[in-house]
């Protein structure tokens, strides 16, 4: 069991996973309590329980969707020697794509729900320009 993803978490995370195609919502949301670095989950790779997939920002002004090792999640330790949290209060609206746009032009992930909207009108306009693709 991981002290940052409760079994009932980890079961949606295991779901998702079987189905990467899908533009999931985050089901988790992990933060550095003691700097700027933010992750939000989607995915665990159903082959390798350690994999995790979503948008990830390192407060550097370039988050990216990509893997993420849990167990070096769970090794971090920040500035003040604090360790990774779970958001206890976090609750998706959207799909990761969504974020990820917003966090595109934000240069980092960020829950406004004016920037979060656009992005996502943003999106649906593109898949309509392109046919659905």
């Amino acid at each position: 069991m991981s002290r940052l993803i409760p079994d009932e978490l980890r079961a949606l995370l295991l779901r998702n996973g079987d189905n990467p195609e899908q533009d999931h919502v985050p089901v988790v949301k992990l933060f550095d309590p003691s700097g700027a670095a933010t992750w939000l989950l989607s995915e665990m790779l159903p082959h390798n329980h350690d994999v995790l997939f979503g948008l990830c920002d390192l407060g550097m002004g370039f988050p990216e969707l990509g893997y993420v090792s849990l167990p070096e999640l769970e090794d971090v330790k920040g500035q003040l020697g604090l360790a990774i949290e779970r958001d206890l209060n976090f609750a998706a609206r959207f799909p990761l794509s969504v974020y990820a746009e917003a966090a595109r032009v934000a240069g980092s992930i960020c829950e406004s729900e004016p920037l979060l909207q656009h992005a996502a009108a943003w999106l649906a306009a593109q898949k309509r320009r392109d046919g659905g693709a």
